[in-house]
């Protein structure tokens, strides 16, 4: 195909550039890769051949890590700023090499082996460094302390294996986490189990050693007393640590039932208002304060006649907690929004998230918060924000 005219559909566009559907339709939404045409009765988008060199740069951006706030210098700013960000990307990316380095080289160093137990009936295999990042970014979202004492439930991690997924849950019902793996086999109707937090967490340690994990439970949709869960290493010649742990209520001490997280999600409302910020830098802005935090962006502020931002309207503000007011450049889509937050249960959401940019999808002000990565769907996080005169 050539640049005569031909428009391709999103999906011939997005093979051909190695992007998803999904994510061509947020960079339209975010302004940063628009498509040639959209069918004003449809709402198909169509593509033009010549966007193919900026889609595949914006995905070889996103692919290095950048922020979508220094993908777009990079795509559309002056040079000299384009090498600024990619310099400051780099000796980031350096810093945050260094460190993976020593933490995988002190697991390295370490013996694995654990005895086997008993085996079920659904079986699924997984990649062991991708399971113990899935263990870590939900386990903080189990209850701990009081709650934990009064809903003993709250304090376990649900895995839970069905419709071909391996799924991760864990909510002390002000947060919610939800990760989801697509395992390379999967076999059996389904299965899920409890495990303690602090069992999630060592069971993470041990998944991260090890190039595949294959796991099996007892198949049934309940989380019943004496189902089981066995773990063994699934790598390489010679990789032979096993991994078992019996598991079900009667391991909190019959905690009852796990929420039904479906339903939860099932029952949020479209946001009317997504925010778009550096995960990081979010976070460094959040942390640290002592009360309540609140987030505003575009409140007061007018777009242009374009139907652009202005350049208030692309900044959310971070305040309260007897710390400086914070500004933060951002992607807003939908009206001005102010939002409130208790840094306790904020931060840790921040903290377990995925690629360096955040999406909140912000129904109201006093309804749960999506949290996810702005491109990356596997990981969702829900957050109740609080009232702005609320002390944390």
């Amino acid at each position: 195909m050539d640049d005569t005219g031909e428009l391709l559909s999103i999906g011939a566009f997005g093979r051909r550039v190695g992007l998803a559907p999904s994510a061509l339709r947020f960079y339209d939404d975010c302004g940063v890769l628009r498509p040639a045409r959209v069918d004003a009765a449809t709402g198909y988008r169509r593509y033009a051949a010549g966007q193919v060199a900026r889609a595949v740069r914006l995905r070889q951006l996103r692919a290095a890590g950048l922020p979508l706030v220094d993908v777009e210098v990079v795509l559309d700013g002056p040079d000299d700023a384009a090498r600024g960000v990619l310099r400051a990307h780099l000796e980031r990316t350096r810093r945050a090499a260094d460190e993976a380095r020593a933490v995988v080289e002190g697991f390295l160093q370490e013996a694995t082996g654990e005895p086997v137990g008993r085996g079920g009936r659904v079986r699924a295999r997984v990649g062991g460094p991708e399971l113990a990042s899935a263990v870590r970014q939900v386990a903080p979202a189990a209850a701990a302390g009081a709650t934990r004492e009064q809903f003993p439930v709250l304090g376990c991690v649900l895995l839970e294996l069905a419709d071909g997924e391996v799924r991760l849950v864990a909510t002390d019902r002000y947060r919610m986490a939800v990760r989801v793996l697509w395992p390379e086999v999967f076999e059996g109707d389904g299965g899920r189990v409890l495990i303690a937090a602090e069992t999630a967490q060592g069971m993470a340690e041990w998944a991260v050693r090890q190039v595949a994990v294959e796991m099996e439970c007892g198949a049934g949709a309940g989380t019943q007393a004496g189902v089981s869960l066995r773990m063994r290493s699934g790598g390489g010649r010679g990789d032979v640590a096993q991994w078992t742990h019996a598991c079900g209520p009667n391991e909190a001490g019959d905690p009852g039932e796990f929420p039904d997280y479906r339903l939860m999600v099932a029952g949020l409302e479209t946001g009317r208002h997504r925010l778009i910020v550096d995960r990081d830098g979010l976070r460094d802005a959040v942390a640290g304060r002592s009360g309540v935090v609140s987030l505003t962006s575009g409140v007061g502020a007018t777009d242009t006649g374009d139907g652009a931002q202005s350049e208030a309207a692309q900044v959310l503000e971070v305040a309260g907690g007897d710390r400086e007011p914070v500004r933060l450049r951002a992607v807003r889509t939908g009206p001005g929004v102010r939002i409130a937050f208790d840094p306790a249960a904020f931060v840790p959401v921040l903290e377990a998230g995925v690629g360096p940019d955040v999406l909140l999808e912000i129904a109201a002000a006093d309804r749960p918060v999506v949290v996810r990565s702005a491109d990356q769907g596997s990981f969702t996080t829900l957050v109740m924000p609080v009232r702005a005169g609320t002390r944390g």
